[in-house]
């Protein structure tokens, strides 16, 4: 039958999904992530008010928790937040342990 669901490709898929996310959480920026999860939309919108900085927000989530999973340095950690402009910057400094670990 097409289009049927195939309950053990769900599975595997959550299943890895647990695992990334475990790694991500474990790693070394772990206790960062949960800070940067804690952040308010208020407390976003104070950086930069509108869109713009929730997709900043997001995209330094992706980028803090993929050098989390890989346990990636802290200089490099740092040049990547950098990279991504001065709204990620300053919600990176929002997670006051992951500005002290990086040295923002």
């Amino acid at each position: 039958m097409s289009g049927s669901f195939d309950i053990e490709a769900y599975r595997a898929t959550l299943r890895k999904a647990i695992q990334d996310t475990q790694a991500e959480l474990n790693g070394r920026y772990g206790t960062a992530i949960k800070d940067l999860l804690s952040l308010s939309r208020d407390e976003i919108d104070t950086i930069t008010p509108g869109t713009t900085d929730l997709e900043t927000y997001e995209t330094l989530m992706k980028v803090v928790k993929e050098a989390s999973a890989q346990n990636v340095a802290q200089a490099e950690l740092k040049n990547r937040i950098v990279a991504l402009g001065e709204t990620a910057v300053a919600i990176a400094k929002k997670s006051a342990t992951l500005a002290a670990a990086i040295g923002l």
